[in-house]
């Protein structure tokens, strides 16, 4: 037991042991009683229980729970933990004991949030290792230990069997962009590059880390990749496709480099239907809004594809003049760096078709616009004379003038019918001097030629 407890600390321990002990003897006696609903009561007894420890554990600081757990037995210590939260577990686990940690390690630890594997040599094939344990991942000798969403316990457990420091998958993306790659004083090399993942709904950039350590390369992540899957699928059915760590790392890389120009061939393919459209003869505005929607999204497809290849090209050439690559894997990155240099000129083309068709969809809802004022412009053209009559005859002076003449209905009438013939005259001058201008644009147009 911790010695130098606080009375609160002492009081607090002995709350929770008396929980415990209370709860293992009521599991007891309902197990061994024979009695109705013995489900049930199971249930209620444990439920009870388990509220009045997390009502105390939820009392102590992060420094009292270690001092908690430090003085449980090992079986108490497990049930204890699995009752704490994962933000909480982060901070104990700072100030826990290394004998804590290993009683920690021994269960089973991997969940629904966590994946840690690892992948050994096997007759050239690259093979997974069954980890459910902590002894599981000890005894093994593998080349490539790939991390997917793992939890602060998963990469403390990781990391003190190799003796390295995993970084957070959720704090990827706040490290700075000249420390993405980089070596310690161990030898151990650090990458941090993005991973393009393609997807209908959302496409983006996944932060990925890399540490390259005593011939095993390290692969962490917020989730699964595409990229990751191909690779593993490859090096288990060709014999010999990777010889070590190093070249699963590049490997990586080039499939990255593979996936991305897949998915420029998507936005080929997206910018073709969206071409069809928009050279069309007719537009509307709605059809129009709906190839600027398009238009938009492959243009974001296409930055990130080039984002991603930038990415790549910058961690391999940090591989190659670092000098950490042999003979044959220096040509496998260049081969890479020569891929990236191609697909570098179709991202440079989309952008300009992304331009051009961005600039012909603008243009026909100009037009379309266009059309709708020209249409407004001639309505209040032809019924501009017809208010100025419309403003004459409605003085009161056409009134005293005509009824000596003629009764008011014939004035009124003759007075709308000569509206409308000024309507009519106005139209056809309009149409007669349009005609003409025409005429003199095709002229002047066949001089020309």
């Amino acid at each position: 037991m911790p010695e130098n407890l606080t009375d609160k600390q002492q009081k607090n321990r002995q709350d929770v042991l008396q929980i415990l002990q209370k709860n293992k003897l009521a599991t007891d006696i309902v197990h061994n009683q024979d009695m109705p609903h013995h489900d049930l009561v199971e249930t209620l007894v444990r439920k009870q229980n388990l509220m009045k420890l997390d009502q105390v554990i939820g009392q102590m600081d992060d420094a009292e729970v270690a001092l908690l757990l430090e003085s449980l037995q090992p079986e108490d210590q497990l049930f204890v933990w699995a009752r704490l939260g994962e933000d909480v577990k982060e901070h104990v686990l700072r100030d826990i004991p290394l004998s804590v940690l290993q009683v920690l390690g021994k269960s089973e630890y991997k969940n629904e949030r966590s994946s840690v594997k690892a992948f050994e040599l096997v007759e050239g094939r690259l093979r997974e290792i069954p980890i459910n344990t902590r002894d599981d991942l000890t005894r093994a000798r593998p080349i490539w230990v790939d991390l997917v969403a793992p939890v602060f316990e998963d990469r403390i457990w990781v990391g003190d069997i190799f003796g390295i420091d995993l970084p957070d998958p959720d704090k990827l993306g706040d490290l700075e962009s000249s420390a993405r790659f980089y070596v310690e004083e161990n030898g151990a090399i650090h990458l941090h590059s993005d991973f393009l993942l393609d997807k209908e709904e959302l496409s983006r950039n996944v932060a990925v880390a890399f540490i390259l350590h005593q011939d095993i390369l390290f692969s962490i992540r917020k989730e699964e990749l595409p990229v990751f899957r191909l690779q593993r699928l490859r090096a288990l059915s060709q014999p010999h496709y990777v010889t070590g760590s190093k070249d699963v790392l590049l490997d990586l890389y080039a499939a990255d480099v593979e996936y991305s120009a897949d998915a420029l061939e998507d936005v080929y393919r997206g910018l073709e239907t969206v071409g069809k459209q928009v050279l069309s003869k007719q537009m509307t505005d709605e059809e129009a809004a709906t190839m600027l929607s398009g238009i938009t999204h492959e243009e974001d497809m296409n930055g990130r594809i080039r984002r991603n290849v930038l990415d790549t090209r910058r961690a391999v050439s940090f591989l190659m003049r670092s000098r950490f690559l042999a003979r044959e894997q220096l040509e496998d990155a260049q081969q890479i760096l020569r891929d990236i240099e191609s697909l570098d000129g179709h991202t440079s083309f989309l952008f300009d078709k992304i331009n051009f068709l961005m600039d012909a969809t603008v243009g026909f809802i100009n037009i379309n616009q266009n059309k709708t004022m020209k249409q407004l412009t001639v309505l209040s053209v032809i019924f501009m004379p017809l208010n100025i009559l419309a403003g004459i005859g409605g003085m009161s002076e056409y009134s005293m003038m005509t009824h000596d003449v003629m009764s008011w209905p014939v004035a009124y009438f003759l007075f709308t019918l000569g509206m409308v013939v000024v309507a009519w005259l106005t139209y056809l001058l309009l149409r007669y001097f349009e005609k003409r201008r025409l005429g003199r644009g095709l002229a002047d147009n066949s001089r020309e030629l």
